[in-house]
């Protein structure tokens, strides 16, 4: 018997589903997160649910929020519900569900309504997970003071717009309430999110009222984290699977790997969960944990993605079964990544790079390669460009990292090596693939593409290796190109 997921029937789901213990009705709320998708649902979600089944942070329920039209859909998924999600862990050893309890409201999509519960002295942190597009950045990674959006709510601040106009307005009533701010968390996989964050709203501010800029500046908390769980898109058959596997109704349930981590900086002035009791770590400086994860994680997404979908692969884990595409990201990785990285005491990047590989493998996990390939104008900056800058900065070889971008590149020409079509699913994909096609002849015509690669694109030795490993693809094919590179030559 299937059962719809709701407050009344979730006491009487399957004894093989784990379900809150504690009283939802006796939470009071300290967070709002802006951005309710499956990664939050199946990150910090999690955390906090543990932390109060723990019999701990009462005081910290989250009210979620957003501010986009896809926002209005999962808040209707979820009031239908309770605010309740199934969260079903993808072990290969056996998969477990477990319903979340830790929202007990979500906003309704109007932004005046968000910037009176931002008001609110209860709530101490906001977090985010907006994605890695979302912050304005520029192709230096500056604030992009220029964006129609953000010219738009510098304009009118009192009827803002974006997240960072909304979070300003808050504030700006906070500070005249004479109530302390919040902390500012950024969820989102990007180097330096929490700076990230800051430099938004202070760039904004800076527009607005100079005096609330410095007042910003001064007393709002932005901590960087980074993040790390796999968490596949819910479509019909992740719903299927949850009706099937756990007797559970769930508009909106999420599927994860069981791998789940969290590096904070402990900068919270207006307090925090205790996270740190349900397995989040504290440091006083995330950027090199963030590294790690960012040039070896989501580097290797990157270069397993690439060649997966033009060799006709549909899941990741079918990718990582491909011997040539196994042995290219183990070389690549070992070769070039991590040796751009700066020691961390007590880990060991080989073996965080074997897990990693064995969290790709994980069939259960059901990930594709299209997700992978999904948004590359936005990923590919943070997690591949930055990588090279830094090869290069530290007199580092690139073959590799430039074969990465050519694989892209060959990519982005909307064709797999069977021919087949691809959709390139990007904000700039009108951009992207004539400048692919061009490339063949011109190699310049890709890597002079600004707004991703900026001054870098212009580098003498990229260019030089980018024209060697995109020709070799297009000459000698995805595998024989592969292949070169892992026997130790150029592409």
């Amino acid at each position: 018997m299937v059962m719809k997921l709701s407050a009344r029937t979730i006491a009487a789901l399957p004894k093989a589903v784990s379900v809150p213990s504690y009283d939802r009705a006796a939470l009071t709320p300290g967070i709002i997160h802006i951005g309710v998708g499956n990664f939050h649902r199946a990150h910090m979600a999690v955390y906090l649910d543990r932390l109060i089944e723990a019999g701990g942070a009462q005081d910290w329920a989250i009210i979620g929020a957003g501010v986009k039209p896809h926002d209005a859909a999962m808040r209707e998924r979820l009031a239908a519900q309770d605010w309740l999600t199934t969260v079903v862990e993808l072990d290969p050893e056996g998969l477990s569900a477990r319903v979340t309890g830790a929202m007990i409201d979500f906003l309704p999509i109007d932004n005046a309504g968000l910037i009176a519960a931002l008001a609110d002295p209860a709530i101490r942190i906001v977090s985010l997970t907006i994605t890695e597009g979302g912050y304005y950045l520029d192709a230096q990674g500056g604030f992009d003071a220029g964006n129609p959006e953000i010219v738009a709510d510098a304009a009118a601040p009192e009827a803002p717009q974006t997240v960072f106009g909304i979070l300003l307005a808050g504030l700006a009533r906070r500070r005249a309430a004479g109530t302390a701010p919040f902390t500012v968390m950024s969820c989102d996989n990007l180097p330096g999110n929490g700076h990230v964050a800051a430099q938004a709203v202070t760039g904004l501010a800076r527009l607005i009222d100079p005096a609330l800029a410095g007042w910003v500046t001064a007393n709002v908390a932005f901590p960087n984290g980074m993040v790390d769980c796999i968490t596949p898109a819910t479509t019909e058959r992740e719903r299927a699977r949850v009706a099937d596997l756990f007797g559970i109704e769930d508009a909106a349930p999420v599927v994860c790997e069981p791998f789940r981590q969290w590096v904070l900086e402990d900068n919270f002035p207006a307090g925090r969960p205790a996270f740190e009791t349900v397995g989040v770590e504290f440091v006083a400086d995330v950027t090199a944990h963030e590294l790690m994860k960012l040039r070896i994680l989501n580097g290797g997404h990157a270069a397993i993605a690439y060649p997966g979908g033009l060799l006709g692969h549909h899941f990741v884990h079918e990718a990582m079964a491909d011997a040539d595409i196994t042995g290219w990201l183990t070389a690549l990785e070992e070769r070039e990544v991590i040796a751009t990285l700066t020691p961390i005491p007590g880990v060991d990047f080989g073996r965080y790079l074997e897990t990693t590989k064995a969290r790709f493998a994980n069939a259960a996990v059901g990930d594709t390669i299209a997700r992978l390939c999904l948004d590359g104008s936005n990923r590919q900056p943070k997690f591949i460009l930055a990588t090279i800058a830094a090869a290069l900065g530290q007199g580092r070889p690139i073959a590799g990292l430039a074969l990465e971008l050519a694989l892209w590149c060959r990519y982005c020409a909307a064709t797999t090596e069977a021919g087949a079509p691809i959709v390139i699913e990007d904000a700039l994909a009108g951009v992207l693939t004539p400048a692919a096609l061009a490339a063949r002849s011109d190699p310049a015509a890709f890597l002079g593409i600004e707004p991703v690669f900026g001054a870098l694109g212009r580098e003498p030795k990229l260019a030089s290796a980018f024209a060697a490993a995109l020709g070799s693809l297009w000459s000698k094919g995805v595998r024989a190109t592969l292949r070169a590179y892992v026997a130790g030559g150029a592409a």
